[in-house]
């Protein structure tokens, strides 16, 4: 099994950083373990905010909950067909160098 997972966040300014986290943890814990700006995550992963919002790559699916769908609403300026919560993208070895694109603006 895989140790680590290499992802990659870019900023709306073309900032980019490329990290790593252990499978089953979230996007969003990679995130804040690794100093990225941009990801605020202020209700710590229980989603209920949006301050985790990303731009996901092709082969992650939508977002299927239907409160990460509701706290995607808040948004609604951001919000693209692939906006997901990183709180709810959960590290796999498919993920490997994926990149995930930050919006301008957390709400």
């Amino acid at each position: 099994m895989t140790d680590k997972i290499n992802i990659v966040f870019r900023t709306a300014d073309g900032e980019v950083f490329h990290v790593s986290g252990a499978p089953g943890t979230t996007v969003m814990e990679t995130a804040i373990m690794n100093d990225v700006p941009g990801v605020e995550a202020e209700c710590g992963g229980a989603c209920a905010c949006a301050t985790c919002h990303v731009y996901a790559p092709e082969g992650v699916g939508p977002a299927e909950d239907e409160y990460e769908k509701d706290m995607l609403d808040f948004a609604a300026d951001e919000r693209r067909a692939n906006s997901r919560l990183s709180c709810q993208i959960e590290l796999e070895p498919s993920l490997e160098g994926a990149v995930f694109e930050l919006p301008r603006v957390q709400i």
